[in-house]
């Protein structure tokens, strides 16, 4: 059963390639042109990989300092407040140790232009450069880190934050106020050999543009755009698979590995992964769904949380995969279904009741609830492990939202992160080796809430407790991986990212 899955997985991943190759002609992706910036002495050159979806670039040039600049630039024309991400890398050896890669924007594609970039050197410094004005000397703020391979560059107004981490970190950050550069600007990847002749090149993974939330946006009434993306777990490295200008929520892989199940609009859509192309799933009289929703171990059942009780609030069903006719679990709500028990005679979610919200447990049949949780404060997420020993779920207990595990009968309930940010919605691998959550930033989020549109980082960690590492740095939020989405390979995780829709290239859906 393993090798057919294996070879599914392998399959979908080959679709979802030759579709990509198939269906993108703009040489550039998400850019609009490129340019060689100043007189240099090399043509540069930027080309995209629609199938792995990696940009390539190449360039010469002086350097990119004092009152002008020389190097190879691919851009894309912005507007407004906008965040760029990137994993950057040279390749080869190089000649010079101040050869540059990294972001940046630019008020002109003139060489003494006013700009600012998010800039990692052969050498290693990373560092955020910035030119006030035309013709102006260049200026620097050096980052304490060092040898930046993930790197971010954020406008809001006119204060630029420079993000940057060793793959597998969390960001360390330096921020710059008052720089006007205009709304009109150029914003892009660069290359620059700091040597008139030499050529140097570079590999970019990763690469979003990402249009935030404004002020003006009202959460569950206003959505930004939504792109379904597939982690290599490997590499780290992700592909967007496919793209609306609404709202997609919790991707959850079937256990076959041919499907990812996911919210839109109360509706619950299987996404056929050869295909690329959704499908409803019928769900009766269960219509108002959220992104709570889970796969029974032996893939056969969903339960589903749909706003179908007093005052339309969330009560848990279960319905064939397939479709079906619901059948109603638990007898009250707000309840939020999470996980089945692998034998599937249980359910577990997150109930209210005396405006208290526990985990709690309920036979799959339905019957009476028990509650396995009862401390002050939200506990949520919960979900069996595979081998059925435990139950890890995310609590507020302990001031931060952190991740923890218990018993199946509730005893032995345990923190297993104890960090300085906030942890939700634990999944635990098919293997069993692992545990994906999402984190959201102290300084941006309450500890008690998982909003949409926010930084966050998905971060993996040893099933039993120990060092976690940073598998995704994005922006989502709600959403993202409120439900089990880890293929049944354990090697790939499937998430939903956010952005005001920009999609000239990826497969985009309606």
């Amino acid at each position: 059963m393993k090798s057919k899955i294996r070879c599914c997985i392998i399959c979908i991943i080959f679709c979802i390639n030759l579709f990509n190759a198939n269906a993108q002609n703009n040489q550039l992706g998400i850019f609009d042109d490129q340019a060689d910036i100043g007189p240099v002495k090399h043509k540069g050159s930027a080309t995209f990989d629609a199938v792995e979806q990696q940009y390539h670039l190449e360039g010469s040039g002086t350097n990119i300092w004092t009152t002008h600049d020389e190097f190879h630039f691919v851009w894309k024309k912005m507007k407004g407040d906008f965040i760029l991400r990137a994993n950057a890398e040279f390749i080869g050896k190089g000649v010079e140790e101040h050869r540059k890669i990294g972001w940046m924007v630019r008020s002109s594609l003139d060489t003494n232009s006013k700009h600012i970039n998010a800039v990692v050197h052969g050498d290693g410094l990373t560092s955020l450069q910035f030119r006030r004005k035309v013709s102006g000397n260049t200026e620097e703020i050096k980052s304490t880190l060092t040898g930046a391979k993930v790197i971010q560059l954020e406008r809001k107004g006119n204060t630029y934050t420079m993000s940057v981490a060793h793959k597998g970190e969390t960001f360390v950050t330096e921020k710059l106020d008052s720089l006007d550069l205009g709304d009109d600007v150029y914003v892009g990847l660069f290359i620059c050999s700091h040597n008139p002749d030499v050529t140097e090149k570079a590999v970019f993974n990763n690469v979003r543009i990402v249009v935030p939330a404004g002020k003006d946006l009202v959460p569950y009434k206003d959505y930004l755009g939504s792109s379904i993306e597939i982690l290599d777990l490997e590499n780290q490295n992700s592909k967007i698979i496919y793209q609306i200008p609404g709202s997609l929520q919790a991707p959850n892989w079937t256990q076959d590995g041919k499907s990812l199940i996911y919210n839109r609009d109360g509706l619950l859509y299987n996404f056929n992964l050869a295909t690329l192309t959704p499908a409803v799933i019928n769900t009766g009289i269960a219509s108002h769904n959220n992104n709570d929703h889970v796969i029974s171990f032996d893939g056969k059942m969903l339960a589903v949380s749909t706003g179908n009780g007093e005052k339309g609030a969330s009560v848990g069903f279960t319905v064939p995969i397939g479709g079906g006719v619901p059948k109603q679990i638990t007898p009250t709500g707000p309840s939020y279904m999470h996980g089945w028990s692998p034998d599937g005679k249980y359910i577990v979610f997150c109930g209210e009741r005396d405006k208290e919200f526990d985990v709690y447990r309920i036979p799959a049949e339905g019957g009476p609830e028990v509650r396995l949780t009862n401390t002050p404060g939200l506990d949520d997420g919960p979900e069996y492990s595979p081998d059925g020993k435990y139950i890890y779920f995310n609590s507020v207990r302990s001031g931060l939202m952190q991740v923890w595990r218990m018993k199946p009968d509730g005893s032995e309930q345990t923190q297993i992160t104890k960090d300085d940010f906030n942890n939700w919605f634990p999944h635990v691998s098919p293997d069993g080796k692992w545990i994906v959550y999402i984190t959201f930033l102290k300084g941006e989020v309450a500890p008690g809430d998982h909003p949409f549109y926010k930084h966050v980082y998905l971060r993996v960690m040893p099933v039993g407790g120990g060092p976690s590492k940073v598998v995704a740095y994005l922006y989502g939020g709600q959403g993202t991986i409120n439900t089990p989405s880890w293929a049944p390979d354990s090697k790939h995780l499937a998430f939903i990212s956010n952005s005001r829709p920009l999609y000239p290239v990826f497969p985009v859906g309606k």
